[in-house]
C-alpha cells in the first residue's frame, strides 16, 4: 500500500532520512502531484571521495527513492511500484554543489496504465543525469522501476 504523505511532508522527512543526511543530500523540491522533484548536493570535507570529488556513492543516493515514490504517489494505491535495478554512469568528476530533477510526464503513467491493465508486470526504465553548476553532466542514472496493478481480493493467479 502506498504511503499517503503530502509533497510537503515528504521532502521534511527526506531531509532528516539518514542516508541523506549524512550524505549532504537536500532535496530542494516535490510538487504537490508528484510528478516534479528536485534534489542536490553541496561539497564537504565529508561529502569528498578520496581524490577530492564527490563520493559516487552520495552522486548515487540522491536519486534513488524518486523515481519509486513518485510512480507510487501517482498512480495509487492499486499498483504495487518497486525498484528492480539500477545504474550509474559517472562522467566526469563531480565538484561543487550537484543537482538532479526528475519529471514524471503524462505519456509514462499512460503507458505504465496501459501495460499493466490486464495485471501484468511492466519494467520502465527512468533516466536522471547529475549536473554540476554550469550544466556538465557528472553522472548519469537509470533506475528500472516494476509496476503491476494490485489482484482484487479473492482473486487467484
Amino acid at each position: 500500500m502506498a504511503l499517503k504523505i503530502t509533497a510537503p511532508s515528504l521532502r521534511r522527512v527526506l531531509n532528516i532520512w539518514p542516508p541523506f543526511l549524512f550524505a549532504g543530500v537536500r532535496v530542494r523540491e516535490v510538487s504537490d502531484d508528484f510528478r516534479h522533484a528536485r534534489v542536490e548536493l553541496r561539497q564537504h570535507w565529508y561529502t569528498r571521495n578520496f581524490v577530492g570529488t564527490h563520493f559516487g556513492g552520495s552522486l548515487f543516493a540522491m536519486t534513488d527513492p524518486f523515481w519509486m515514490i513518485m510512480t507510487m504517489q501517482s498512480l495509487g494505491g492499486d499498483y504495487i511500484v518497486w525498484d528492480r535495478a539500477a545504474e550509474i554512469e559517472f562522467v566526469k568528476p563531480g565538484r561543487g554543489t550537484v543537482a538532479a530533477e526528475f519529471q514524471l510526464d503524462d505519456d509514462v503513467l499512460e503507458r505504465i496504465r496501459s501495460a499493466t491493465a490486464g495485471g501484468e508486470k511492466y519494467l520502465h526504465w527512468f533516466e536522471t543525469d547529475v549536473i554540476d553548476r554550469d550544466g556538465d553532466v557528472v553522472a548519469r542514472i537509470r533506475k528500472q522501476v516494476y509496476v503491476r496493478r494490485k489482484r482484487p481480493r479473492g482473486a487467484t493467479a
